[in-house]
């Protein structure tokens, strides 16, 4: 199977303002800067030599860039393990024509640490595993499902020893080494209880009384999971409510196969009870970097009635409602919540159910039933919100 991937995350090659790169690990991130910036000046933290020189001497940055009159891109990989190199960038941005692409997985570190961010001089981009467009010919909706969406795991014909590997390195390289929690036993368990609640709206309490700590820390635990890339919020919409809606918010992971490593999943195929989460987690996934990558930044939420009736995503201020089902057979019932939320919120643009049919269909009542294919297709070409 082809290794390479053309990414979707444009950083343009002639801007002249410096960037931080984000991403999890594994992303690609620094194949990705290698790539477009081959000329580069590269200081990869990862190198111990590299690290021991600037960790003792930050100052170093600035001497060892003065001489070079012509203006560089600068690449500093694994930023957050030397925050005070970013004060010399600043310093360095403000007095010279260099640009840096500064780029890393842990801004927790950095936003936690008071570090300098560079006060709005300084693009942010974010790379997260692969994406619809990014896969073509190498797609196989099963492989990417029980793989997960980094490259060299969906590559990989071992993808558990991959993703044993990839779990241990982020408890061992950036939760304990970072000194991001005092108890990792609790917080390792806390990562197999938090796995169980993707795609669902999470309790708190429940988690902390399986773990033997207390829900503050429960709290604390999932912000960690978030500062450090691997899983993000999904809100409530709460605008111009008929009736009494749910407040939580739901969590999912950044990545499915780590997700299914986690609550030691059995294998995914077509019509087995966990193909419904991880097919939603993915759907998730393709809308959140999405919204990212066309920098179109539309809202992303859920909606949900205290009945337990919901609807998956809303886009924007309900410029689009979508449901997802893991189904080739689409029957009354999988609408129920979109049917419902047209008769709370008639101002929604577009209804639509995302599924494994293989052909376009549109109800009575104006919901569209879309294959995914054909979904993902129209999202990237910008024909599902308005404001692409």
């Amino acid at each position: 199977m082809n290794n390479k991937f053309t990414r979707s995350l444009h950083i343009s090659k002639t801007e002249k303002e410096s960037f931080f790169l984000w991403g999890p690990r594994k992303t690609g991130k620094t194949s990705l800067l290698k790539s477009l910036f081959p000329d580069a000046v590269n200081y990869d933290l990862l190198k111990t030599d590299v690290y021991a020189k600037l960790i003792r001497s930050p100052h170093l940055l600035r001497e060892e860039l003065l001489p070079i009159s012509e203006p560089q891109l600068v690449i500093l990989d694994e930023v957050q393990k030397v925050p005070a190199l970013l004060d010399e960038v600043h310093w360095l941005i403000e007095n010279t024509e260099h640009r840096f692409a500064l780029c890393g997985s842990i801004p927790r570190k950095l936003k936690r640490g008071h570090a300098n961010l560079l006060g709005g001089r300084a693009f942010r981009y974010e790379l997260q595993g692969l994406v619809w467009p990014e896969m073509g010919a190498a797609f196989d909706l099963i492989r990417l499902l029980n793989h997960g969406y980094l490259p060299q795991h969906y590559l990989s014909e071992k993808p558990k020893k991959f993703l044993r590997s990839y779990v241990g390195d982020y408890l061992k390289e950036e939760i304990a080494a970072e000194g991001l929690v005092r108890n990792l036993p609790a917080f390792s368990e806390f990562l197999e209880m938090a796995s169980f609640s993707d795609t669902e709206m999470v309790s708190y309490t429940s988690i902390a009384r399986d773990c033997g700590v207390s829900g503050n820390t429960i709290k604390e635990y999932f912000s960690i999971l978030v500062d450090t890339m691997l899983g993000k919020w999904l809100p409530v919409y709460r605008k111009r409510p008929k009736r009494k809606i749910s407040t939580s918010s739901k969590f999912y992971f950044s990545d499915v196969g780590v997700v299914s490593h986690l609550c030691k999943r059995g294998s995914i195929e077509y019509g087995s009870e966990l193909m419904g989460k991880a097919f939603e987690n993915w759907v998730f996934h393709e809308l959140d970097c999405h919204r990212m990558y066309s920098e179109t930044y539309y809202d992303l939420s859920f909606w949900r009635l205290t009945s337990g009736i919901e609807v998956d995503f809303i886009l924007g201020d309900m410029e689009v409602a979508i449901e997802v089902k893991s189904s080739n057979r689409v029957r009354s019932e999988h609408s129920k919540g979109l049917q419902q939320l047209k008769v709370d919120h008639p101002e929604v643009k577009r209804c639509i159910l995302v599924c494994l049919t293989d052909k376009k269909r549109q109800l009575d009542s104006g919901i569209e039933i879309i294959p995914f294919s054909n979904f993902f297709d129209d999202l990237w070409a910008g024909k599902i919100m308005e404001s692409d």
